[in-house]
């Protein structure tokens, strides 16, 4: 049976997909048709009920559970994973008031941007930039703010950026939770069997990924582009982790306080209850 997957050309995600699409592993009949694409388009052609099996973020699986449910294996959650708020230094915007900013931000349904609206309800002003630009967005003076997410949270100071809030480190306060920036959820219609059969698939692609820390190399390497080593592997070990493996019943919290918080506070609407496997 062949499925379309749709996951981001990010090193954590080529770092976990890689022994399932290249056949590392017993993928119990099934084969996949790969997208890789960026993040919030993945959110797009979610909306558009597209894949079969996608990454997305959990800010654009709140509004869609009626079509996806979400897989106990392969999700992005942690401590001190989340998004940054980061200015130029020395920038005039700190000395005006942030529902001024004009905020770049890597697309509306991120759980980034979620989580801006939540720490900063004041900040409107917002513009969708692919996250890999939104750096030099606001160095350029384009914009007085960015929210940084993926690897450039580790090369912002370097490039002449400083932190305003770490949103991640807010979440955790606040919520006392990890934060959940990203999930692989399946289309609800496929048969259960299916279904299951998908996650067994995808955590025994994590569990040899661990296995085999330098097996994906070349397929991660080839798709991370300019990135450096260091920085790749710094990336996959800030957003691969045991909840990869199995969300567990305190990733699942840490899901259903997300949205909790965003039905409270009236970003979403309702949520189904049965949005786990």
């Amino acid at each position: 049976m062949n499925l379309s997957l749709g996951f981001s050309s990010c090193p954590n995600d080529t770092y976990i997909f890689d022994a399932m699409v290249h056949g590392k592993i017993d993928t119990e009949g099934l084969s996949f048709t790969v997208h890789m694409h960026d993040v919030e388009e993945l959110n797009q052609m979610a909306f558009r009920n597209e894949l079969d099996i996608t990454k997305l973020s959990y800010h654009a699986f709140a509004y869609l559970t009626d079509e996806y449910q979400l897989l106990d294996a392969g999700s992005a959650l942690g401590f001190g994973v989340g998004p940054l708020l980061v200015v130029k230094k020395d920038s005039p915007a700190l000395h005006k008031y942030k529902s001024e900013w004009k905020v770049a931000i890597p697309g509306k349904f991120t759980t980034a941007n979620f989580l801006l609206s939540i720490a900063y309800p004041e900040i409107k002003n917002k513009t969708e930039l692919l996250f890999s630009e939104i750096e030099q967005g606001v160095l350029n003076g384009s914009f007085d703010a960015g929210l940084l997410i993926h690897e450039n949270r580790f090369t912002y100071e370097q490039r002449g950026l400083a932190k305003v809030a770490d949103l991640g480190a807010f979440w955790e306060k606040f919520a006392n939770a990890a934060i959940p920036l990203g999930g692989i959820v399946v289309k609800r219609n496929l048969k259960d069997d299916v279904k299951q059969t998908i996650n067994r698939v995808l955590r025994r692609s994590v569990e040899y990924a661990f296995a085999n820390p330098k097996a994906s190399y070349e397929y991660v390497k080839k798709h991370a582009q300019e990135m450096d080593e260091e920085v790749m592997y710094k990336h996959i070990n800030l957003y691969v982790n045991q909840f990869s493996v199995d969300l567990g019943e305190e990733g699942k919290r840490a899901v259903k306080t997300l949205f909790n918080m965003a039905q409270e506070k009236q970003i979403i609407e309702q949520v189904r209850e049965d949005i786990f496997l």
